[in-house]
């Protein structure tokens, strides 16, 4: 048996220790946000993240989870009430095909979780494992300028002493 705790969800789940979390996910718990890409870690499609670190489901097998805690998109918002990161990505019109986009946001959300606000070189260094085939990468570096700019807004504003 292996035991995961999923969105803050623990679970227990009767499969193979050497699956990789990504099949777990998917097949397992219903999580579809995580896509199997390349199956390698080269592109990214399917990032969660681990314990606060942007991790490539394929290459982890689930046994090698442990306690630790998983996230994956769907524990950021719905299509009713996306997140920050998910509303930013719709309005810079990140995604065009949408496949690399899950991987994308949980590469960005674990960034800006530990930097809420990155340089341009930080972003981009962290942002490189993950590919975008359809070109978008513009985009998606705008939607998350774009949100590390609001945590820098909100910051400034507390340290002013002005509450929001």
């Amino acid at each position: 048996m292996i035991h995961l705790t999923v969105n803050g969800v623990h679970h227990t789940l009767d499969i193979d220790p050497s699956t990789p979390l990504l099949y777990a996910l998917r097949n397992e718990l219903g999580l579809h946000g995580a896509k199997f890409g390349c199956g390698l870690g080269q592109c990214g499609a399917c990032t969660v993240i681990v314990d606060g670190q942007a991790t490539f489901s394929c290459l982890i097998p689930v046994a090698s989870i442990g306690t630790r805690q998983v996230r994956t998109i769907e524990s950021l918002g719905t299509a009713q009430h996306p997140g920050a990161l998910q509303q930013a990505f719709i309005e810079h019109q990140a995604a065009q095909c949408g496949y690399c986009i899950a991987g994308m946001i949980m590469r960005a959300q674990a960034l800006l979780e530990r930097n809420p606000r990155p340089t341009e070189a930080e972003l981009r260094e962290h942002m490189e494992p993950n590919l975008c085939r359809c070109g978008t990468h513009m985009r998606i570096l705008a939607a998350i300028r774009q949100v590390a700019q609001l945590n820098g807004d909100r910051t400034d504003a507390h340290a002013h002493g002005d509450p929001q």
